[in-house]
């Protein structure tokens, strides 16, 4: 009999423990810190194919033969020869196709594009060229072509075009594509018995992003919209640096006409022997004009960030040789004032007009400016510091980012924070590319930062899985997880963002990255919807909501919770987000403090039951946020949401 009494308390022991729960309190009728509008943005570099051959909508590769290799990128046959004393001055090379001498023979040249042309069906693809006929007027036939077709034909789409004048001139011919192939190629044929001289040749689709001609591809243009960023900082990364100062990111040789830019040396071509990229090049098409617009496109702050007179400091470890000397940096310097200029000045400025003549007369109203990307130690500091300076002196309202290195803490880090304090910057740019212990054991990471210094900038994150460095599920949700400090602590972090934005499924150097693409196709991972989910329900104001007076930040006895809250002005509601780490489910109790009577609550879950699942191409929606709803129960003391949050979840509750 005692037996089966012990048997039963166990039992009603265990039921109890397994229903219990976790009570919170949430207080909403003090508003705590205002949360920035720039709060959740995005980063932009060049990496993994992310412009030519990603973003920029520009399908032909090498386009202008300024590659090293002048027919990179091209099949060439009959009788090509390549020249260098084109229209173009900073782009001076064309070819010049001519009659092959046998009339069985053709002249042609065959562009393979990145990683093949992608194509959809019924669609237009506008084929545009500089052109002259030295003798009189040529022919020549565009194409494309499915090379490896087994049909009677190779070319699906065909047209002849004129050129008509012995002067350089654009022509201009539209394709319609009859299939949806990502593997086709470009193919000219000299038609004519005279010659032709062909420069920058390109290919668009007619539905680029906001149909510009020398535009985006639409729909990876579309998911940084659908994100609702704050901010954008773009060009990169490394690449502001360059492997050394010749091949840094210049931002003035990526304005003006595309067939002018000079080509540039990406530093992701050979970083890793291990995923090398020979034919990685800049064409420059999309430069920083065509960045300041697609901020304004997608009602987000640009924040450009150029070079500060140094090289890698990576692949130039301690060598000063590599740097630009201190008193040598005034052309760096002015570059940096001549960026606010173009971005702001009006159209009787030497920028603004330059601005004005690529047609946006209206300034892009920038605010905020970095300087230097990922450096450390006094080669950073003592080259900072006249930026600093000049930028203050003749544009006081402009932020200035600096940055605190590549790690998380330690002393490199603690020496960053202490001279951009001293240097009164405006935001310190902090990057972690840590594994799933360093996120789930850092829930508390900005409390104690010093509240009147500069403001954060978490200009690059992404939770690494340890030996698992591909987006799955697990290391998303520690990344939702720790998003919650973020927003907790919205008085001292006012911008974050990711990284690395984008990646081809064929040309990665780095993983993991937000959204991922093929030349026709396009899937967001995990980690996008949780930027989405908490970029498009950040609020306006942080709400207090602890556990037994703390914050739930994954701490002892909290089994893995991580939660944070905002009111939103605009839309009248609450915004609570709790990630569940845990192994088990857990009640959650939520005493809404301020609120009385029954609510309707709005519920986006993110939930696997499988750590390793990822979405792919062929199965883009695997794990994308499910909705739900529930209604707050009320009693004497006010309202109450209670729910069931289920392991390995996170959750967003929109309380109405």
């Amino acid at each position: 009999m005692k037996k089966r009494m012990m048997i039963g308390a166990i039992a009603v022991a265990f039921a109890l423990s397994a229903s219990a729960q976790v009570q919170m309190t949430l207080n909403t009728k003090k508003l705590g810190a205002e949360v920035q509008p720039t709060m959740y943005g995005l980063f932009f570099e060049d990496i993994n194919y992310a412009a030519d051959g990603g973003l920029y909508g520009e399908l032909v590769k090498n386009r202008s033969f300024e590659f090293p290799q002048a027919f990179m990128g091209w099949k060439v046959f009959g009788n090509v020869v390549v020249k260098d004393d084109g229209p173009f001055e900073r782009c001076p090379h064309y070819v010049v196709l001519s009659d092959p001498g046998h009339n069985d023979r053709r002249t042609g040249i065959q562009n393979e594009g990145y990683f093949g042309i992608g194509v959809k069906k019924g669609e237009d693809y506008r084929f545009t060229v500089w052109a002259k006929a030295p003798k009189g007027s040529s022919k020549i036939r565009v194409q494309l072509i499915d090379q490896a077709s087994m049909g009677e034909k190779q070319d699906f789409a065909s047209k002849d075009l004129d050129i008509t004048s012995t002067d350089w001139k654009q022509y201009e011919v539209v394709l319609k594509s009859d299939r949806t192939f990502d593997k086709s190629n470009l193919r000219i044929f000299l038609k004519s018995g005279n010659p032709v001289c062909l420069e920058h040749v390109s290919l668009f689709p007619v539905n680029t992003f906001k149909n510009r001609k020398n535009g985006l591809r639409a729909d990876l243009a579309q998911a940084l919209a659908d994100v609702k960023p704050g901010v954008l900082r773009f060009p990169g990364g490394c690449i502001v640096e360059g492997v050394d100062l010749a091949t840094r990111y210049q931002w003035k040789n990526t304005i003006g006409p595309v067939e002018n830019r000079p080509l540039n040396q990406n530093r992701w071509e050979y970083t890793f022997e291990h995923r090398y990229f020979p034919d990685y090049y800049q064409s420059y098409g999309l430069g920083f004009f065509e960045f300041f617009q697609l901020c304004e496109d997608i009602d987000c702050e640009p924040l450009p960030v150029l070079n500060c007179g140094m090289a890698c400091q990576y692949q130039n470890w301690n060598n000063e040789a590599a740097h630009v000397p201190v008193d040598d940096l005034q052309p760096y310097i002015q570059d940096c004032l001549d960026l606010i200029e173009f971005a702001n000045g009006d159209e009787n400025t030497t920028w603004g007009k330059k601005r004005a003549e690529m047609g946006h007369p209206k300034p892009f109203n920038l605010k905020m400016i970095g300087v230097g990307n990922e450096q450390w130690g006094e080669f950073y500091f003592k080259r900072v510091e006249p930026f600093v300076k000049a930028i203050r002196a003749k544009y006081p309202k402009i932020k200035i980012v600096g940055t605190s290195g590549p790690d998380s803490e330690g002393e490199n880090f603690d020496l960053g924070w202490k001279a951009m304090r001293q240097q009164k910057v405006d935001l310190v740019d902090e990057h972690f590319y840590r594994n799933e212990q360093w996120f789930l054991s850092h829930g508390l990471r900005y409390e104690s930062y010093d509240r009147k210094g500069p403001k954060v900038f978490a200009g690059e994150y992404a939770c690494h899985g340890k030996g698992k460095k591909w987006n799955h599920f697990e290391t998303s949700l520690y990344e939702a997880a720790f998003m919650t400090d973020f927003e907790r602590n919205a008085d001292v972090v006012h911008i974050t963002a990711y990284a690395p934005l984008f990646a081809h499924v064929e040309g990665w150097q780095w993983r993991p990255d937000l959204i991922w693409f093929d030349n026709t196709r396009v899937f967001k991972s995990v980690s996008y919807y949780v930027q989405q989910l908490y970029a498009q329900n950040k609020g306006t104001n942080v709400l207090s909501l602890l556990c037994d007076g703390k914050p739930l930040a994954g701490q002892d006895g909290q089994n893995g919770l991580f939660a944070s809250a905002v009111y939103d002005k605009p839309s009248k509601q609450v915004f609570i987000k709790i990630a569940n780490t845990g192994d088990s489910d857990q009640q959650i109790d939520i005493d809404l403090k301020g609120m009385k009577g029954s609510h309707a609550v709005e519920t986006l879950s993110l939930h696997s039951d499988k750590m390793d699942a990822e979405n792919t191409l062929d199965n883009p929606t695997l794990i994308t946020p499910k909705s739900g709803k529930l209604t707050t129960t009320a009693d004497k003391k006010g309202a109450r949401l209670v729910d069931t949050l289920p392991a390995k979840t996170f959750r967003l509750y929109k309380v109405k």
